[in-house]
């Protein structure tokens, strides 16, 4: 079992090294040797006991036959996508290619434009550096191009432009950045998600791991990297900084939990968890560099982006500043517990506008921070800490006015595999995973012809299940596993080291 996983893992390293390279070096040939050599690499250290934790107790034969042919599914998956990422034109390799939306759409793109115009446009959420000149705000957005991809509106704090401005220092144009961000985003997930399975313990870490694969072939995860959104890359990031703060790796823990908050807001309630549990030199850590990383935009672009985020931030908090929410089929697939009101105003509801929607967003705001000390003042093993945290981030998730099907189920996927994970691996088990499994792989491209009412109502069951799951974390005490048949011991020193 072991060798069999250490060469899941290596192929898929192998798979975001290929990217990765091509991009920084524009050969096939370096990219090839690179991509050898993390293969190499990987397996060699995830056959080592001390990184690789395999419980073979914890793996009965159904189990070890679905993880098999999920992983060879999700391997495909990715080999396809990254076909994909490395020649636009290859449509067929995308994970819907029937869609043009879903091939054409580019969350990176956004990015790309913001970061080579933050330095010479005060205003780099000006809706003209992203859409047509002729874009009638009333209708459905015209999107610019880049190349044959629709240019998405930025819509983060300024302090997030520091890692596209960067990762632009070694790219020369936006293709290479979109093989260099493929790459960077699936290196990072798989690392994270080898870390939290660490901390599991033996036996539901064991399980974690083999469930991972179906994290990676879901739709939502394909969509999230094919579109380059940062999502997933936000929430494997905040999810390493919590573990890191764990093994009391103060500095390195509160810069990926600083950074993430300033770029994206919502991780900060996992400081607030942070701040409820009395840990100090996490909260301080992280405050600390907070404070480096926005200084250092200051320098970096000056204080023009500041004056215009700030501007901006009503309209994000509210919802206006979203085009999506001109769409029909935008509205009826966004998962947010504040677009509940639009999903509402397809059927004619009255009153279910703007105004409506913030006020359910900042009642539910006030769930999410209640949720937030709930989960952090009680009693909790160590084995449900992680469940929690990414419950508390998906919490977080929820309270955007605009929250796209595809990247709220990633940390739903995720967090499903976590918490099949502390249970024995029975037949009963296997079959809900993969029943809710299935039904959050309910997703439907905004360009298919259908009635936006009754997409509304399909895409409420994943809407639902993703907050089910949340609450579900948020009631483990991390008990299940000795239940399962094992200890709950997360020694993560390895993987962490």
């Amino acid at each position: 079992m072991r060798k069999f996983v250490a060469l899941t893992l290596g192929i898929a390293a192998g798979i975001f090294c290929f990217t990765a390279a091509a991009g920084l070096t524009d050969s096939r040939l370096w990219a090839t040797a690179a991509a050898a050599m993390a293969v190499g690499l990987t397996i060699h250290l995830a056959r080592r006991q001390s990184n690789l934790v395999i419980e073979e107790s914890a793996c009965p034969r159904g189990l070890k036959i679905a993880s098999g042919m999920a992983a060879i599914m999700a391997l495909v998956q990715l080999a396809r996508l990254a076909v994909f990422t490395l020649d636009a034109s290859q449509v067929a390799y995308s994970s819907i290619p029937s869609s043009e939306w879903e091939t054409q759409h580019s969350c990176l793109s956004a990015y790309f434009v913001a970061a080579q115009s933050v330095d010479s446009v005060p205003n780099v959420y000006d809706g003209s550096l992203y859409s047509m000149p002729d874009d009638d705000p009333t209708a459905i957005r015209k999107p610019r191009m880049l190349g044959p991809f629709r240019i998405d509106v930025f819509e983060y704090p300024p302090p997030f432009l520091l890692l596209p401005r960067a990762l632009l220092r070694l790219t020369p144009d936006f293709m290479h950045l979109r093989m260099l961000w493929f790459g960077l985003g699936g290196g990072i997930v798989l690392f994270a998600s080898l870390v939290v399975s660490r901390l599991l313990g033996p036996v539901s870490g064991t399980r974690a791991l083999l469930l991972s694969p179906f994290l990676w072939m879901a739709l939502p995860t394909l969509s999230t990297f094919q579109k380059g959104n940062v999502q997933a890359m936000v929430i494997a990031s905040s999810m390493l900084a919590m573990a890191l703060f764990k093994r009391q790796r103060w500095a390195m823990g509160g810069a990926l939990l600083a950074f993430v908050t300033i770029s994206k807001l919502y991780p900060g309630l996992l400081l607030l968890y942070l701040l409820a549990r009395r840990q100090w030199r996490a909260v301080g850590s992280t405050a600390i560099l907070a404070i480096v990383f926005t200084l250092w935009t200051l320098l970096d672009l000056g204080w023009a982006p500041y004056r215009a985020f700030l501007d901006h931030l009503p309209g994000l908090l509210g919802g206006e500043a979203f085009p999506a929410f001109r769409n029909p089929a935008a509205q009826a697939i966004n998962f947010s517990i504040p677009g509940l009101v639009f999903k509402l105003k397809l059927f004619g509801v009255p009153g279910m506008g703007f105004p409506a929607a913030k006020l359910v967003g900042w009642v539910f705001t006030l769930v999410a921070v209640a949720a937030t000390v709930y989960a952090a003042r009680r009693s909790t093993r160590e084995s449900g800490q992680p469940p929690a945290w990414l419950a508390i981030l998906i919490l977080a998730t929820l309270r955007s006015p605009f929250l796209p099907q595809g990247y709220a189920a990633f940390p739903a996927l995720w967090l499903l595999t976590l918490l099949a994970a502390s249970y024995a691996a029975s037949p009963k088990v296997l079959f809900l995973f993969l029943g809710t499994w299935a039904a959050l792989n309910i997703y439907w491209p905004t360009d298919w012809p259908i009635d936006p009412r009754l997409l509304a109502v399909v895409s409420l069951v994943p809407q639902l299940l993703t907050a089910l799951l949340a609450i579900l974390a948020l009631r483990l005490k991390g008990e299940m596993e000795q239940k399962g048949g094992g200890g709950n011991s997360g020694d993560s020193r390895g993987i962490l080291v």
